[in-house]
């Protein structure tokens, strides 16, 4: 099964090198444990189901000029599904241009048939894994365990604002669950409406928000959020698009011009937070991991 997974990253990097792909439970996800070596259900190469091994596909930036900061892509898909490529390999080989070392979460589906997960219990808790497993491991990776951040799309965004903007319950668990499960910044990419209100605005990580002027589901929510956090005192930045709905993905942004452009008005706002610069006294290795 491993290998499979393994075989399943290859293709969709598109020819790059191996994807290390990480199980975040070696043992079993808690409440999966009988179910974790179902085979996941793929469509057309790229939309993923039937999620019962959480994992981490890892896309590294270039050594030549990465900069030891790291981003847990978390796509969408309605908790239904996974699309694994335009909102997770696509948008991590986009930041891996700006230096930054991506990882690409799968995570458990709490709309898909009858799973029996919850997109607030088993959902979150697969992201605030992948944050501490990623936190705990940064030094293999050259990376500066202060600059973890999440990008979520749509359902994803929805478990990035869950982990953001919400205190996590305390966690009875292995020496992983020891680590701090809050990201040091958000990207939050037309979210849906779970998350909103944060009940932890006030030590919410800074935020860059973008959603459509269209999108009756999740532009209502990506603005009062972004009204919460700035309110409550916290760096935000929001894009709204003119006459524009949801899923403006990397891979699938539409004819308007604008769209073309927004994730380089991310790599601005992450440049001007300093997330691309290392800190003093610590300089990215950008060394693969054995």
């Amino acid at each position: 099964m491993r290998a499979i997974r393994i075989l399943c990253a290859m293709l969709l990097l598109s020819g790059s090198a191996m994807a290390q792909v990480i199980e975040l439970w070696p043992d079993g996800a808690p409440g999966s444990q009988d179910r974790r070596h179902e085979p996941e259900t793929v469509k057309d190469g790229i939309y993923f189901s039937n999620v019962h091994a959480p994992s981490l596909t890892v896309s590294q930036a270039d050594r030549r000029h990465a900069n030891g900061a790291a981003v847990i892509v978390v796509p969408g898909g309605g908790h239904r599904m996974l699309v694994f490529q335009n909102e997770g390999m696509v948008a991590a080989k986009t930041l891996n241009r700006i230096g930054v070392t991506a990882f690409v979460l799968k995570y458990r589906l709490a709309r898909d048939g009858d799973s029996g997960y919850s997109i607030e219990g088993d959902a979150a808790a697969d992201l605030r894994r992948a944050v501490r497993w990623v936190r705990a491991n940064a030094a293999r990776y050259g990376v500066d365990p202060e600059r973890i951040g999440v990008m979520g799309f749509s359902a994803g965004g929805e478990l990035a604002a869950l982990v953001a903007n919400h205190p996590a319950a305390p966690v009875k668990g292995d020496a992983l669950d020891r680590q701090s499960a809050r990201p040091d910044f958000q990207v939050l990419v037309y979210p849906g409406p779970l998350g909103t209100p944060a009940t932890d605005a006030a030590n919410a990580p800074p935020a860059f928000l973008v959603a459509g002027s269209r999108d009756a589901c999740c532009m209502p929510p990506t603005i009062a959020l972004y009204q919460q956090l700035v309110a409550a005192g916290v760096s935000a930045e929001l894009h709204l698009y003119a006459d524009t709905d949801h899923a403006f993905n990397m891979g699938q942004r539409g004819e308007r011009v604008s769209l073309q452009h927004w994730p380089d008005r991310l790599a601005d706002w992450l440049a001007d937070g300093g997330w691309l610069v290392p800190r003093a006294g610590r300089k990215p290795e950008g060394v693969p991991a054995p």
